[in-house]
């Protein structure tokens, strides 16, 4: 009996611990509450923001700094407790970490940099003090836990085919169209949870997610979606291994992990007249490079935040012209209204430019998906998920712009003599460049002769010729013109060209100096015979190996005559033998 209850209470005692240590990790969880760092974190926090970030954040966190007029999309307001990168399920604060991480890469193609020089303990702080202006983050019962983010299967071809089709069926297609290049049937009536206009990502270009481009973070937005924005999340809507098949696919619509900017575009030569109405198939023997675009913010009428972020070139001559093919994104075709390289943009608008990419009609943080998405509600409280699967009614589309879409080519009117080039807005007094300006709701391109933004005077020759088109999301525009133009700096082969490039967005009434443009790069127009290096390195290598053969022959020929003087020395000195 006494065996029997020993047993009975070690089987107590035993039952007792194992249910403690299950018990620990759920108790120390409750136990941690909200993680707002200590008093001193928080200062350390405080006083790098007000130096690093209070321009743009505003000192009481709310997006309103004395930068922000100027900023397209806006600065973050933490006061909403609302953040698009996160690893929470959506509408729910982000972890600390999740901050950490925005604030160590930054947001790609934003105004908001990375912070490589704060130390970790610094970033640390900074998190902690961005906590303190909003009180969700202190309140105990919305604790944000991470969702489970499973490991990257490898991807394949039946993976990407799978995502493709998964893709089209979730209505990804509406937003960001079939290739992916933000220009879906419902990009221009996207709005944030603020009523402003916003652009969906384009997903062809990865180098652009605000959120990062690895399949990791792709999968990351799909699982969670973004705070604030059309992008719902997919969580509970499709398991993992859908969400990774339309990741893959995602992923293969970029074809590069990165853009692989250039500086320089080579023309090749065409035996054949160039024929412009053959479009981009005559270019293919010419490589395409891509150049970046940036905003014009040096002179009044500025653009913080071009839509376009790129340009693809490529060119290509003949025995008596050059051909451009310059390629770029855009979420719709604006070919009606009007263009000009000096049309004038009034003050009050350049302070009231906003929206994604400059979209009229306000500002907006920006997406990098889309679709309908129901509000974050206020409190950190996690909001009821959107159908991803549900018909949205499409909002009619927004009234035409005004303003065209447009497009320049810059050179300089005459071959520099050396390093120093015209100023690269439109040139100047003494500098002036060749400007072949396409107006993409004209027929015809124009010539434009610039001396600055202030100055910029027709000078259509009739040398320039060339033809638009837009086709999923993308225009392309050839320019033609002759090798020796009545004006202009002629191409030369074997010679190198500054050459500069201007895109401007109807549809963000851009126009004159509110446009995206490149720094000056250079064009060579390669040779049309390219002289091969075997020729002069084997003629080299026999004169070398002649002078050898000379030295070595010299020298033979010094130590024979010599040796042989020494020789006869020797037989004259010998004494006479006595028999």
């Amino acid at each position: 009996m006494n065996s029997c209850l020993i047993r009975r209470c070690a089987l107590g005692y035993l039952a007792v611990l194992i249910a403690s240590l299950y018990a620990a990790p759920t108790g120390s969880v409750r136990a941690q509450g909200p993680d707002l760092g200590t008093e001193a974190q928080r200062e350390s926090g405080r006083t790098l923001y007000v130096k690093n970030c209070a321009q743009c954040h505003g000192e009481k966190g709310d997006g309103e700094g004395y930068a922000t007029p100027h900023l397209s999309p806006r600065p973050r307001d933490f006061t909403t407790g609302k953040f698009k990168i996160r690893t929470t399920p959506n509408g729910l604060l982000p972890i600390h970490q999740d901050l950490v991480n925005v604030l160590r890469r930054g947001m790609p193609y934003t105004s908001m940099p990375a912070w490589p020089t704060l130390t970790d303990q610094e970033v640390s702080d900074l998190a902690y003090y961005i906590k303190t202006f909003s009180p969700d983050f202190a309140n105990p019962e919305i604790v944000p836990q991470p969702v489970m983010l499973p490991s990257a299967p490898a991807a394949t071809n039946e993976s990407i085919e799978i995502g493709k089709k998964l893709y089209v069926d979730n209505g990804c297609v509406k937003c960001h169209g079939t290739l992916g290049r933000g220009d879906g049937p419902s990009a221009t009536t996207l709005k944030d949870d603020l009523g402003l206009p916003i652009r969906a990502a384009d997903l062809s270009q990865s180098w652009t997610f605000r959120g990062g481009s690895s399949r990791e973070d792709i999968f990351r937005t799909m699982s969670t979606g973004l705070n604030g924005t059309p992008m719902p999340s997919f969580l509970d809507a499709l398991p993992p291994e859908q969400r990774w098949a339309i990741t893959d696919f995602i992923v293969s619509l970029s074809g590069s992990d990165g853009p692989n900017y250039s500086n320089l575009v080579v023309a090749k030569y065409v035996p054949d007249p160039i024929d412009i109405a053959n479009g981009a198939a005559s270019f293919a023997s010419a490589p395409a490079v891509r150049f970046p675009v940036i905003g014009q913010v040096t002179e009044p009428g500025r653009s913080f935040h071009p839509p376009a972020t790129s340009v693809t070139v490529q060119a290509i001559y003949d025995a008596e012209s050059i051909a451009l093919l310059v390629r770029w994104h855009d979420m719709s075709p604006e070919n009606t209204g009007t263009n000009g390289p000096s049309l004038p943009v009034p003050p009050e608008e350049e302070e009231a430019s906003g929206g994604e990419g400059g979209v009229t009609g306000g500002s907006s943080t920006g997406s990098v998906f889309g679709d309908e998405e129901v509000a974050a509600t206020p409190g950190g409280t996690e909001q009821a998920a959107a159908d991803p699967f549900a018909e949205p009614d499409v909002a009619p589309a927004g009234q035409p712009s005004e303003f065209s879409d447009a497009v320049a080519v810059q050179i300089p009117a005459q071959v520099p003599t050396g390093a120093r080039k015209p100023y690269f807005i439109f040139g100047d007094s003494q500098n002036p460049v060749d400007l072949w300006f396409f107006d993409l709701a004209r027929p015809d391109p124009l010539q434009f002769t610039g001396r600055g933004s202030g100055d910029v005077a027709s000078n259509d020759t009739g040398d320039l010729t060339g033809i638009p088109s837009y086709d999923q999301g993308e225009w392309s525009v050839i320019f033609k013109r002759p090798l020796r133009a009545s004006s202009g700096a002629p191409f030369t082969p074997g010679a190198f060209m500054p050459i500069a490039f201007s895109v401007w967005d109807g549809l963000s009434r851009e126009r004159g100096n509110r446009r995206g443009l490149t720094a000056w790069y250079s064009l060579y127009v390669e040779p049309e015979i390219v002289p091969s290096a075997v020729g002069p390195m084997v003629r080299r290598a026999l004169l070398i190996l002649a002078i050898e053969l000379l030295v070595i022959g010299w020298v033979r020929s010094r130590y024979t005559s010599r040796s042989r003087k020494e020789l006869g020395g020797d037989r004259t000195q010998q004494p006479a033998t006595s028999v």
